[in-house]
């Protein structure tokens, strides 16, 4: 792959970009709240919840594991220790289900990762645990189309420096696709390549982040179909 061109390397996020992820967070969310109705109301028992995660995301990285063992967490605070057995049981039994979920890709995610993969180098570039990720990928049948899987405890700026180091002709000929405007599209414009912004509808709230809309390396799609035509526009 010649080295002059402006893009070679496109890296693709994996859940809410390439598969739906989560919508299952949010429906197992719901069943906490309804298991723990009697302790809290919904909202509150969210926001308990959420600081939970935020604490935790270094303890126990991203992914259903982490979630599961914040929401034990959040039910033994709001209960004061009086959590009964079968609550922990059916919070882990939903964590369980998760993890077993069939893969459903999200729509043009097949036909434009195939695209771009006749023509560039692609990687798919996700977080979360190792075990559930390899398996996502394994089931969405899009395994043999990347010339490279990282799957990283966080997505910063070095992070994607060493990747497309490692993988590609460096940052500067290198995309990052996804749905987190924090994961996905600010750290890697600040290393250097371009971020692409492919909104999915439901966003977990720690993703947020503001929009670089003045930098020239941003560019936000309506849907992951008409990447191909900006991947070639940039190449």
């Amino acid at each position: 792959m010649s080295t002059d061109r402006k893009l070679t390397t496109v890296g693709f996020d994996a859940d809410d970009t390439l598969w739906h992820n989560e919508r299952f967070f949010r429906l197992t969310q719901d069943r906490f709240a309804e298991l723990l109705a009697d302790h809290a109301d919904p909202d509150h028992l969210a926001e308990r919840l959420l600081e939970a995660e935020r604490r935790n995301i270094g303890h126990y990285g991203y992914g259903v594991k982490g979630f599961v063992l914040s929401m034990i967490e959040t039910a033994i605070e709001v209960t004061k220790d009086r959590v009964p057995a079968s609550v922990i049981r059916e919070l882990i039994e939903a964590g369980q289900d998760m993890l077993a979920h069939p893969i459903e890709l999200l729509p043009h995610a097949q036909e434009t990762v195939r695209a771009v993969a006749e023509t560039h180098r692609v990687l798919l570039i996700t977080k979360g645990d190792l075990l559930d990720q390899e398996r996502k990928l394994a089931q969405s049948g899009l395994g043999d189309l990347f010339d490279g899987v990282e799957i990283v405890s966080e997505k910063t700026p070095a992070s994607y420096a060493a990747i497309f180091a490692r993988h590609g002709h460096g940052a500067e000929q290198a995309m990052m696709v996804g749905n987190s405007m924090r994961s996905d599209v600010v750290p890697a414009i600040k290393a250097g390549g371009w971020g692409v912004y492919v909104p999915h509808g439901l966003t977990w709230e720690i993703e947020h982040a503001e929009a670089p809309a003045q930098d020239p390396r941003f560019h936000e799609l309506q849907h992951l179909g008409t990447l191909p035509a900006l991947v070639e526009r940039l190449s």
